[in-house]
């Protein structure tokens, strides 16, 4: 009885630590404390928070034990035994799972790689190159990580020759069944999360950058191209709820005058049940913003039912295009993988004499990089997966050099740019982010590159 007392007393401590945690950390300039409370009551359900969280449970729940084991111990044997047990029974076997720990992470993070740093293709004068005026290539990043003060962190995108970068709010709603996406109490005003967004955007302008605006809808769990909704009521709710949010967007959009906007992302099924949804959409964006459109369509089984590209000014690519069928490929291998895909974006240019834009394409620094580049990291990826900053380098060389000369191709946007990766971290990161590998420095090579010039 007292072993499930402090149980149960523990459990409920555990929740309320974690909730006021999340809380905290999440409260900054653009959400107040109740929004991040609203945002943790949000993520609370979510399968994969609860299977973390539960995990993180057991392990306390189990370090209570053993204090009230050695508590036990020194109170009945004395202090020569509490010493000894305690020593060979807790702090033996944490150090030898810490060293195992970390030398399993060295051992996959550990690479032979001759890359030479060029520094000389860095742009170190803190002035945006603009080479986008002279050959209409969008040099572009999606970027995380924004702060209150984010002059240094664009000064960073200048210096990799970036010129164009994705803002990147999100839209948010529980799973695939879920029938109406969450809507602003007053969608006609911008809250402090929007302010944020629009203060990012006006010192990116101030800088000499563009921008892509490009709303992205996240879920707790599964997909948003595979949403499924039972009957056409449903559908329809669903996505008026889409339209209110993002005519809110574009309103954002046409006030900061941003150069593009993306009306949609991977929303598979919802162009396929309803497409004349879409082009209603277009025309109501259109009315309130008078800059470019885009729609991000991903790769696979989306791309080519896309009805409305005629209406868009880009035919955007989730380009995470499968290249290789196996690990740490050499830069021949990684470009043969290219050229199917090559092929079907020219006879998409040709049929729709529309430019086409790579709204994400993107490596994570590990050796199966090019396999499957659309898979994300998991926590146990630095354990169980081979680090390879090479790979992920050779996999922009290869990009660049198959795709950046292409009439067709109008720009390409890396996905994703973290603002706050550090140089110690980025030594076993096995992330998207470039940051402070050589991806980042073939990248600012080719985004330094006229590709007017033959």
């Amino acid at each position: 009885m007292r072993k499930t007392k402090h149980f149960l007393c523990l459990y409920v401590l555990l929740w309320l630590i974690t909730g006021v945690t999340i809380t905290i950390l999440f409260t900054s300039g653009d959400r107040n404390f109740w929004e991040s409370a609203q945002f943790f009551f949000d993520i609370a359900l979510n399968r994969k928070f609860l299977i973390g969280f539960h995990l993180v449970f057991i392990l306390c729940y189990l370090l209570l034990l053993a204090i009230q084991h050695f508590v036990i111990v020194y109170r009945d044997k004395g202090k020569h035994t509490f010493f000894k047990q305690f020593g060979y029974r807790f702090v033996l076997p944490i150090f030898i799972a810490l060293i195992g720990f970390k030398t399993l992470i060295y051992a996959n993070s550990y690479e032979l790689n001759d890359y030479q740093w060029d520094s000389s293709v860095m742009n170190t004068n803190g002035i945006v190159n603009n080479l986008y005026k002279i050959d209409k290539k969008q040099r572009g990043m999606s970027v995380f990580g924004w702060s209150e003060d984010n002059t240094e962190a664009i000064n960073n995108l200048i210096k990799a020759n970036v010129e164009w970068v994705a803002i990147i709010p999100f839209l948010y709603q529980e799973d695939e069944k879920t029938k109406v996406i969450n809507i602003p109490d007053f969608p006609d005003r911008y809250g402090r999360r929007d302010s944020s967004f629009i203060n990012t955007i006006n010192t990116i302008h101030q800088k000499g950058l563009k921008v892509h605006l490009k709303p992205h809808l996240w879920m707790s769990s599964g997909w948003r191209s595979n949403i499924t909704l039972d009957t056409a009521s449903e559908w329809d709710k669903w996505f008026e709820s889409y339209r209110i949010n993002m005519l809110r967007y574009a309103r954002m959009a046409a006030e900061t005058r941003t150069e593009l906007f993306c009306i949609g992302t991977e929303l598979r099924t919802s162009i396929k049940v309803q497409p004349e949804k879409w082009f209603q959409l277009i025309l109501d964006i259109r009315k309130i913003y008078k800059g470019e459109l885009t729609y991000a369509a991903n790769w696979y089984d989306e791309y080519e039912h896309v009805p409305f590209w005629n209406e868009l000014d880009h035919i955007g690519i989730q380009a995470y295009f499968p290249l290789t069928k196996n690990s740490s490929p050499n830069l021949e291998n990684i470009e043969k993988g290219w050229d199917k895909h090559l092929k079907d974006m020219q006879l998409l240019h040709k049929k729709y004499q529309k430019p086409i834009l790579f709204t994400e394409v993107g490596y994570k620094s590990e050796s199966q990089a090019t396999i499957k580049p659309w898979e994300w990291s998991s926590m146990l990826s630095p354990l169980t997966k081979k680090k390879s900053d090479r790979t992920q380098q050779l996999a922009y060389e290869a990009l660049f050099k198959k795709t950046w000369h292409q009439p067709w191709l109008s720009g390409i946007y890396i996905w994703e740019w973290n603002n706050r990766s550090t140089a110690e971290r980025a030594k076993t990161d096995l992330d998207f982010s470039p940051r402070f590998k050589p991806a980042e420095n073939t990248i600012a090579k080719w985004y330094g590159k006229d590709t007017s010039i033959n």
